[in-house]
């Protein structure tokens, strides 16, 4: 019995000395892969990719889906990617680091909800990370 007993303890202790030796893989490939958001439609032929470290992990802590109104976040996008087209065209007052390309959000096509809503989000989430204002922005 007690010969068990330290045959369990010396199994027990070498399993837990090998658990310490697994490193845990955080690549910034499993990162950014892990914090990329796309959303595409062939048909309509669009597509959104958002690449930001920690935007996935703040959009969970915002409104929910169905918050908002969808005609609510058309309008506010449209504020928003007129206000960022805007800075997009002056790199001698806005980083190009920041506003690098334009955003080609047509407002008379019907994008749907969800790609509303992420956009929506990414912009109050860009205001909020790099502290920049838009017109019409959360304060």
């Amino acid at each position: 019995m007690k010969n068990i007993f330290l045959i369990a303890a010396f199994c027990i202790a070498l399993y837990s000395c090998g658990t310490g030796n697994k490193t845990m893989s955080n690549t910034s490939a499993d990162t950014t892969e892990k914090d990329t958001i796309r959303i595409a439609n062939d048909s309509l032929e669009y597509e959104i990719m958002i690449i930001e470290p920690g935007f996935e992990s703040w959009l969970a802590s915002q409104p929910p889906r169905g918050f908002y109104g969808q005609s609510y976040l058309e309008n506010k996008n449209r504020l928003f990617v007129s206000e960022y087209n805007n800075r997009v065209m002056q790199p001698q007052r806005y980083s190009h680091n920041l506003y690098s390309e334009r955003i080609n959000y047509d407002p008379t096509v019907d994008y749907g909800y969800e790609v509303n809503y992420l956009l929506y989000n990414y912009f109050v989430y860009f205001q909020d990370k790099y502290n920049q204002k838009f017109i019409g922005g959360r304060n």
